[in-house]
């Protein structure tokens, strides 16, 4: 775990600690704050499609799990009620990708978070989530 993630709220750090599809694909929590979240995933041969780029879904989820851990730093348990994706640039294997996950807006239960993917300072692809919050709290850790 990196300083970054000692360092975020519980909720968050329970969350991310429990994904295990980003985690054994190599996701990393660099930053965390109030609506914010920054990722980062190397790309890996397994990860590339049949035309040499890096499979979309891929791509996504790096931003989905960026968007999670921005919209769910507020503390309730909150989900993704939709999300869209503008691939820009293909990439690669070896390529390290960074996601910057930043909160436009929350109302009621409600928020939109807009996600960009980077490879350098090239983007590589626009992601805009949609959130809804489900309950108050996170569920307890098992004992």
């Amino acid at each position: 775990m990196t300083e970054a993630t000692r360092s975020a709220p519980a909720p968050v750090e329970r969350m991310f600690a429990a994904d295990e599809a980003s985690r054994r694909l190599g996701v990393e929590l660099l930053e965390q704050g109030e609506g914010t979240a920054v990722l980062r995933m190397t790309v890996t041969a397994s990860m590339v499609n049949g035309h040499g780029i890096a499979h979309g879904g891929y791509v996504f989820l790096l931003a989905d799990s960026a968007f999670a851990c921005a919209c769910n730093s507020h503390g309730p348990v909150t989900v993704a009620s939709g999300a869209d994706v503008t691939f820009v640039a293909p990439a690669y294997e070896g390529d390290v990708l960074t996601a910057t996950a930043g909160e436009v807006t929350r109302f009621g239960r409600s928020g939109i978070y807009d996600v960009i993917v980077r490879r350098g300072e090239a983007v590589i692809a626009v992601f805009r989530g949609r959130s809804r919050s489900v309950r108050n709290t996170p569920p307890e850790e098992p004992n």
